[in-house]
């Protein structure tokens, strides 16, 4: 009767194990094309991800890069103070987005350019997204916090 009690816990853990390992493929199934890594102009230029790759580039708008063609193709740079990554966009652009701003784009390398399939603005005029906010001051950028202007800390 001992033995019958034991094999049947064993038989539990090993079911459980079993669905808890199969939960966890679903999971990870499920959100492998929604889930996007942020990358810094920097660590773009430093190690350029793999063709096709759908990741998030955020930093500054370059001031004098914001160029909008016949068409609704926007392309500017994104720099987070240390390089520069030039980005195409084909759509509407936030209302906030404007040159010396902080913008967040979802898209893939082709080539040099990062053409982007959506681009994010603040939604305020104080607001930056904290990812960008860290990788500006990792490159020596002052973001206040509160009002969201931008200087140098040299």
């Amino acid at each position: 009767m001992r033995g019958l009690k034991k094999q049947r816990r064993i038989q539990i853990l090993a079911l459980a194990a079993v669905a808890l390992i199969g939960a966890t493929a679903l999971i990870g199934y499920g959100l492998r094309d929604g889930i996007n890594f942020f990358r810094t102009p920097t660590q773009v230029a430093e190690q350029s991800p793999p063709q096709g790759e759908v990741f998030r580039i955020g930093g500054l708008v370059a001031e004098g890069s914001l160029v909008r063609d016949q068409s609704e193709t926007i392309t500017f740079d994104v720099t987070d103070g240390n390089a520069v990554v030039s980005v195409s966009y084909t759509g509407v652009l936030p209302d906030l987005f404007g040159e010396n701003e902080g913008a967040v784009a979802l898209g893939s390398m082709q080539g040099d350019l990062f053409v982007a399939t959506e681009v994010l603005a603040r939604h305020d005029e104080t607001y930056m997204p904290k990812e960008v906010i860290e990788a500006l001051q990792e490159q020596g950028v002052y973001v206040d916090p509160k009002t969201g202007k931008v200087s140098e800390t040299n």
